[in-house]
């Protein structure tokens, strides 16, 4: 269990987090949710270690192991991908070197009853049991199934890892955070650079995970899917609630409507006791009643509404300049990297006024072809044409993280904005919840969310009649989301949106394009009609079925192997069968040595280090088995 304990931090005026109190029990996946800048990310850096709050504590058991993933990300260079992936277990030789030191010191002592000796014994039942937990007879194979999970290809494990880029750095981190399973995981917005394949990985491995997790996300279907308990920070205090977000959503607005009305209900009470109490004090024979109903007013437990932080921001893009009536055209555009071909002779084209929403699997081509489309991207063969007098605005994944750290936030305005907009940048950012003294900050102190808020501010300096925004909710907190897709429902130029937040999208758009297999599909409709014409519930469901569809097709292929003669089939058979009595002799000892494992007396025995390297290696021995006799069944057919 792990408890924080009236944890109090203030940066100048404001105070971050009011002497809180948080506790986190076994089994329990808590979803950290708040504005931007609310302290959330402040709150893990504490609960990790890596920062000391101004008051308070932070109480962990022995043994307890973190692992904490975090926006900025660095890898060491000159690793593959699977050499620095493998580095999550340098954690076993450490343990086994403990076990093995706790091993000797049991040896040499006879003192069975005392303190000492119990603690011994429970620091080797915690160590091998983290031992147990974390698993390295199958180390690689369970490295390079995780980061498959993550999306890397087989081709990529080889890879020196400064070949990719943060966001897929940020991948092999968290994968040596999951191979490692400590205690505790605390993930700071980890679906942010994940396409929604590996979203789905993650959630199913979180879902089934033993540990704790906490975790900062502002994707609502995320956080459902993979927590039973959410967290808010608002104006320094923490309110908690036993449910995932959605629950949590209605929970808070339940509790804030009863106590609202019970506010509602002690005020009228009170009024009228005051009403009386000043009739009865202008009655000489009644002031001692009056002075008495006072003192029980006087000691009223006073019911007080917690504030709610409902700032936003305030957005809107200027008017755009009228263009040309073909905003952009693709002909015949084709875009290869080297033997890879991700877009194959597509057309497309946009025209003024319309509002066209990319969606589909990351790698797709969908952000290739957006930065084509403005002359950011060349392509490989075909033809791009961008229309007469049109001005583009385009908001990148990484917008955000190209903003110079060194800079205040009036400096990076001043830079974007051209003479005339000067005057009014103190107001844009004040319209972005930036005011006063926050405008001499530097960008390096903004949380990821405030970075983004600050990077659309930008935006809003210039006149665009096209405007090209790629995930532009990553950071953003729910609020902050809603506002934005109200400025561009009220956005008056072409529309293009790459995305895959289907609440975001829903109502915004007039044309859906699907990216599949080097191709565009269209729809006539915004997401919503492009979700029923695929006859699915919703984005992931796509993203689903086509992992499946491509799992299948795997399977058949793997499944049609060359014809095989009579001999060849005996030889397999033979093999199948000898596989699966082999598989029930190893489970059979490994049930055998799961018992002798379940008697505490198991770890003091001088052979306790040998016989648990003699059950690691049945392990092994019969996860290679299973493999055998699954190839060799395939080949079967």
């Amino acid at each position: 269990m792990l408890s924080l304990s009236n944890i109090y931090v203030q940066y100048g005026d404001r105070i971050l987090l009011d002497r809180v109190n948080f506790v986190l029990k076994p089994g329990e996946r808590v979803g950290l949710v708040g504005r931007n800048g609310a302290g959330k990310s402040t709150l893990l850096k504490i609960i990790a270690g890596e920062m000391t709050p101004h008051e308070g504590d932070v109480v962990v058991p022995g043994h307890f192991t973190q692992g904490y993933l975090h926006q900025d990300m660095l890898l060491p260079k000159g690793k593959t991908v699977i050499d620095e992936t493998m580095t999550a277990f340098s954690e076993i030789l450490e343990l086994e070197k403990e076990l093995h030191h706790v091993s000797e010191q049991l040896a040499l002592r006879d003192d069975y009853e005392s303190d000492e000796y119990n603690k011994l014994i429970e620091q080797m039942s915690d160590i091998t049991e983290h031992l147990h937990h974390m698993g390295s007879a199958t180390s690689e194979a369970d490295a390079e199934k995780v980061l498959a999970g993550l999306g890397f290809a087989a081709g990529d494990m080889r890879r020196l890892t400064d070949e990719f880029s943060g966001g897929w750095q940020m991948r092999i981190e968290l994968a040596k955070m999951l191979l490692r399973r400590p205690d505790l995981l605390l993930l700071d917005e980890p679906t942010n650079h994940l396409d929604i394949e590996s979203i789905l990985w993650l959630e199913n491995w979180l879902f089934n995970y033993p540990g704790m997790v906490i975790v900062i996300s502002h994707d609502r279907r995320f956080l459902d899917n993979v927590t039973n308990r959410t967290a808010e920070i608002s104006l320094g205090k923490i309110l908690d609630y036993k449910a995932p977000y959605s629950k949590y959503v209605e929970l808070s607005a339940d509790r804030r409507e009863q106590m609202q009305n019970a506010y509602e209900n002690q005020q009228r009470v009170i009024a009228d006791r005051e009403r009386t109490i000043a009739r009865f004090m202008a009655k000489a024979s009644k002031t001692s009643m009056a002075q008495s109903m006072q003192k029980q007013l006087d000691k009223m437990d006073r019911i007080e509404i917690d504030d709610v932080d409902t700032a936003t921001m305030r957005l809107r893009f200027p008017d755009a300049p009228r263009s040309g009536e073909v905003v952009a055209k693709a002909e015949a555009v084709s875009k290869k990297y080297g033997a890879l071909t991700v877009l194959d002779q597509v057309d497309f084209q946009m025209l003024r006024g319309e509002r066209v929403a990319f969606v589909g699997q990351n790698g797709q081509g969908k952000t290739t072809l957006a930065k084509m489309l403005i002359g950011q991207e060349p392509a490989t063969s075909g033809k791009i044409t961008l229309g007469h007098n049109v001005s583009v605005g385009y908001y990148a994944q990484n917008q955000a993280e190209t903003l110079n750290p060194k800079l205040t936030l009036l400096e990076t305005m001043e830079q974007n904005s051209p003479e005339e907009m000067r005057t009014k940048l103190r107001a844009i950012l004040g319209a972005f919840l930036f005011s006063g003294k926050d405008v001499d900050k530097k960008v390096a102190a903004l949380s990821g969310g405030e970075r983004a808020r600050l990077a659309l501010a930008c935006m809003l300096l210039r006149p665009f009649n096209l405007l090209l925004l790629d995930e532009p909710t990553n950071h953003l907190d729910m609020l902050s989301k809603d506002v934005l897709k109200q400025a561009l429902m009220e956005y008056n130029g072409t529309l293009l949106i790459v995305s895959h937040d289907r609440e975001f999208l829903s109502d915004m758009t007039t044309r859906t394009i699907e990216f599949r297999d080097g191709h565009l599909k269209e729809y006539l409709g915004d997401v919503n009609y492009f979700l029923e014409k695929r006859q699915v519930d919703n984005m992931r469901e796509i993203e689903k079925r086509s992992t499946l569809n491509q799992q299948a097709a795997a399977a058949a292929a793997a499944a049609a192997p060359p014809s095989l003669n009579g001999e060849e089939r005996k030889q397999l058979e033979r093999s199948v069968q000898k596989h699966e009595r082999r598989i029930a002799e190893l489970e059979a000892d490994l049930k055998k040595w799961e018992d002798k494992m379940a008697d505490p007396d198991f770890y003091t025995k001088p052979s306790a280090d040998a016989d648990l390297k003699k059950y690691s290696d049945l392990k092994a021995e019969l996860s290679r088995v299973y493999g055998e006799w699954e190839a060799a069944v395939e080949k079967l057919g």
